[in-house]
C-alpha cells in the first residue's frame, strides 16, 4: 500500500468542503478572460474547450485527493469560455463618430444621472440616415432642455449630441466602454432641447409593460409621499431612483446607506423573511392547516412567490437578480429540508450568477455583495458551532445586529475604498440606527401597502413607510454632517484587491489549520494599498483637461468642463477637493494656453480655437494637448483630437507615458 504524501493528506482531510471553491474557480476563469489585452481568437477558445475536457479525463484517472485540483482547471477554463460567450452574444454596433442631428427611439429607461440630470434610455433607435447595421441597439441621452414627463413605451424624439461610450479617464481605469458593451448602449450623449412625444405608449411583450407598471406604481407612490421621502419609497419598491436629489444620495453615500437604496440582499432577504414568517405564524395558527400540512415549506413557497413578485416589480437589474437567486437558493434548501444558510448554498447562487453574467464578476456591487454573504455565513456557522452569543436571551438579537453590521462592513470596506475611494468612518453607527427600522417597519409597510392596494386603502400603510423612511434620511444627514464623516482614500495598485480576495476566501474556506497561510498574503495586500504610485500627469481623452501633481495635490487646467473626469482623477488621488480648486493649484492659472514645467518636461494646454491657431511652438521636451486639432511642424508630442482617438487617456508616471489603448487593449468593446 503506497503511503500518502503531506500534501495529498492535507487534500484530502478537504473531501466534503470543496464544492464551495467552485464559483471560486469560475471566477478565476472569467477574470482571465477580462485581464486579455487582445480579443481571443476561435484558436485559443479551441485549445481552452481541449484543455478542460483534458482536465476532466485527468480527474478521473488519478488518485482521489488530485482529482479536485485538475477539476479546478476544467471549471476556470469553463468560466473563461463562459465569459467570452457572453460577450459575444450581447454584440450590437456601436456608434463610430461624433453626432450631432436628430434623434428618435422608444423609451425603456428612466433615471438620474452624477449631475442630476434626467436620463432617458431609447431603444428601437433611428439616428439621422446611419445604417440600420451600423446603428447602436440601444442609447442614453441626459435631458438638460425644459422638464418634460416621460413614461416607458412612449416613442420620443429630438436633437442630441451623441458620441461613442468613453473609455477610461486614466489608463488602468474603470472601462465604461466595457460596462455599455454588456448593456447594450451603443452610444451615450445629451440634448439641451424640448423632447417631443410622436407616439403613445404601446407596450409591448419585451418588458416594456412591465416597465410602464413600474414606473406608474412610481408616479403613485410618490404622489401620496411626496418629497424625499417618496423618491426614496419609489426606489426600494420599483428600483426608480429618478425622485431622488443628489443632495439625498450622497448623504446616504457619506454614511453608508447607500446599500438600503438599491434593491438588492437586504432588501429581498428582508422581504422574503417577513412574508416566510408571517405565513408561518398565520398558518400555524389554523389546526387543521398546521396539523395536516408542511406549513414551514408552504411558507417557503410564499415567500418564494413574494420575491419573483418584487424582482419583476423592482425592474430585475443585476443586483436585484443576484439576490434573488440567493433567495431561491436559501428557500429552495428549505423546500428539501437542506441547511438554507450555509456556504455551499452562498457558492450555489454565486455559480448561477456568474453563469448568467459573467462580468457581474468586475462590478464592485457582486463584489461587495458575496463579501458580505460570505463573511456572515462564515462567522456565524462558526458561532453556531462553538456556541451561542453571550449575555442574556433578551440582549441577543442587539448583539447579533452589532455583529452583522460590523461583519458586514469590515467585509465590505476595502471594496468599496476601492472602488469608490471613501470610507464610513461612522457606517456602523449609522447602520445601527437604521436597518432595524428598514427590516421592522419600511419592509413589513411596503408589503401591507401592496395588499391594500386593491382596497385602494395603501395610504394608511405608505404613511407608515413613510415615517420610516424619513427616520433613515435623518440619521443620514446627522452622520453624514459630522466632523470626519467620510474619508479618502487612494486607489490601490490592481493586483491588491484580487490578492486580498484570495486570502481571504483561503481562510474562509480552507479546513484545517494551513488556512491560517492566508494572513500572510492579505496582510501584504493592506500594506502595499498604499505603495501604489499615482501618475505626475493625466491628460484626459478628449483633450479637454490635463491634470498635474504638485506639493498640493493634483492641479487641473481648468476650472470647468470635462467635471466627470476632474472628479474621478481627484478621487482615485484620494483627494477631496472639488475641480474649482483644484485649477487654482496650477501655476498660471487661466488663459488659453496653461503651461506647466514637470521635471525636464514641459506639458501644455492649448483650449480654443483661436489660440490653437496661433501657437507654434514645438520642442523636444513639449507635449502639447488640445481638444481642436492641430498643425505643428516640430520634435514635440502632439496629442490633439486626432491621435488621442489613437491612444485614449494617457498618464505620465516614472517618466513614461501610459496610454489607454496601450493598457486596455483591443477587445470587443473598444473602438
Amino acid at each position: 500500500m503506497r503511503v500518502l504524501t503531506r500534501v495529498e493528506t492535507a487534500l484530502l482531510t478537504q473531501r466534503g468542503h470543496l464544492f464551495p471553491w467552485s464559483p471560486v474557480c469560475l471566477a478565476v476563469g472569467i477574470g482571465w478572460y477580462f485581464s486579455l489585452r487582445f480579443e481571443p481568437g476561435p484558436g485559443l477558445y479551441g485549445g481552452i474547450a481541449v484543455l478542460a475536457l483534458l482536465a476532466i479525463g485527468i480527474s478521473r484517472r488519478v488518485s482521489v485527493a488530485w482529482a479536485p485540483l485538475a477539476t479546478g482547471a476544467a471549471v476556470i477554463a469553463l468560466g473563461f469560455l463562459l465569459a467570452g460567450a457572453r460577450a459575444h452574444s450581447v454584440a450590437e454596433p456601436v456608434l463610430q463618430w461624433r453626432y450631432y442631428g436628430p434623434v428618435e427611439g422608444r423609451v425603456v429607461a428612466l433615471d438620474r444621472s452624477a449631475s442630476d440630470a434626467l436620463r432617458v434610455t431609447l431603444d428601437q433607435v433611428r439616428i439621422g440616415d446611419v445604417p440600420l447595421d451600423q446603428r447602436p441597439q440601444r442609447i442614453r441621452l441626459s435631458l438638460h432642455g425644459d422638464r418634460v414627463h416621460l413614461s416607458p413605451g412612449q416613442r420620443v424624439m429630438t436633437t442630441a449630441h451623441l458620441s461613442p461610450p468613453q473609455g477610461p479617464v486614466e489608463p488602468g481605469g474603470f472601462d465604461f466602454r466595457r460596462h455599455a458593451w454588456f448593456q447594450q448602449l451603443g452610444a451615450v450623449g445629451y440634448t439641451r432641447v424640448p423632447v417631443l412625444t410622436i407616439a403613445p405608449a404601446q407596450a409591448g411583450r419585451d418588458g416594456v409593460r412591465v416597465t410602464a407598471w413600474r414606473m406608474a406604481i412610481s408616479d403613485h407612490v410618490r404622489a401620496i409621499l411626496p418629497g424625499e421621502a417618496g423618491g426614496f419609497a419609489a426606489a426600494v419598491t420599483t428600483g426608480d431612483r429618478s425622485g431622488m436629489g443628489q443632495a439625498s444620495l450622497e448623504m446616504l453615500r457619506a454614511s453608508n446607506l447607500a446599500h438600503l437604496l438599491a434593491i438588492s440582499g437586504l432588501h429581498m432577504g428582508l422581504l422574503t423573511g417577513f412574508v416566510f414568517v408571517a405565513c408561518r405564524i398565520g398558518l400555524s395558527t389554523v389546526p387543521p392547516i398546521a396539523l395536516r400540512l408542511p406549513v414551514r415549506k408552504l411558507a417557503a413557497l410564499a415567500a418564494l412567490m413574494a420575491a419573483t413578485i418584487y424582482l419583476f416589480l423592482s425592474g430585475g437589474n443585476v443586483a436585484t437578480e443576484r439576490a434573488f437567486v440567493m433567495v431561491c437558493v436559501m428557500l429552495g434548501a428549505v423546500l428539501l429540508d437542506r441547511r438554507a444558510i450555509s456556504l455551499r448554498a452562498v457558492a450555489v447562487a454565486a455559480l448561477i450568477v456568474l453563469a448568467l453574467r459573467p462580468e457581474t464578476l468586475l462590478s464592485p456591487g457582486f463584489q461587495m455583495s458575496f463579501a458580505a454573504t460570505t463573511a456572515l455565513v462564515a462567522a456565524f456557522g462558526g458561532l453556531r458551532e462553538y456556541g451561542r452569543l453571550p449575555g442574556p436571551k433578551w440582549l441577543r438579537p442587539v448583539l447579533a445586529l452589532v455583529m452583522s453590521s460590523a461583519i458586514a462592513g469590515i467585509a465590505t470596506a476595502p471594496i468599496g475604498a476601492a472602488h469608490f475611494n471613501t470610507m464610513s468612518h461612522y457606517g456602523l453607527v449609522a447602520n445601527l440606527l437604521s436597518v432595524p427600522v428598514m427590516g421592522t417597519v419600511v419592509v413589513p409597510a411596503a408589503v401591507v401597502a401592496a395588499l391594500l392596494a386593491p382596497f385602494g386603502v395603501e395610504w394608511i400603510a405608505l404613511y407608515v413607510m413613510g415615517a420610516g423612511l424619513r427616520w433613515i434620511l435623518a440619521v443620514a444627514q446627522w452622520v453624514s454632517g459630522l466632523e470626519g464623516a467620510r474619508g479618502y482614500v487612494t486607489s490601490p495598485p490592481d493586483f491588491v484587491l484580487p490578492v486580498l480576495a484570495a486570502a481571504l476566501l483561503w481562510l474562509i474556506l480552507w479546513q484545517g489549520r494551513a488556512r491560517w497561510l492566508g494572513v500572510g498574503p492579505a496582510l501584504f495586500a493592506v500594506a502595499m494599498w498604499g505603495q501604489g504610485h499615482r501618475p505626475e500627469a493625466l491628460i484626459a481623452e478628449t483633450g479637454g483637461l490635463v491634470g498635474v501633481m504638485t506639493e498640493q495635490g493634483r492641479a487641473v487646467s481648468k476650472p470647468k468642463g470635462s467635471g466627470f473626469v476632474a472628479t474621478v482623477w481627484l478621487e482615485n488621488d484620494g483627494d477631496s477637493t472639488t475641480q474649482s480648486n483644484a485649477a487654482t493649484r496650477w501655476p498660471d492659472a487661466g488663459g488659453e494656453i496653461q503651461r506647466f514645467l514637470l521635471g525636464d518636461k514641459e506639458i501644455i494646454h492649448v483650449t480654443g480655437k483661436r489660440a490653437a491657431r496661433g501657437y507654434d511652438e514645438c520642442r523636444q521636451d513639449q507635449i502639447v494637448v488640445a481638444p481642436v486639432s492641430l498643425t505643428l511642424s516640430g520634435p514635440c508630442r502632439v496629442y490633439d483630437p486626432d491621435a488621442l482617438r489613437e491612444t485614449g487617456s494617457l498618464a505620465l508616471s516614472k517618466g513614461h507615458l501610459f496610454t489607454s489603448t496601450e493598457l486596455s487593449g483591443q477587445r470587443l468593446w473598444s473602438p
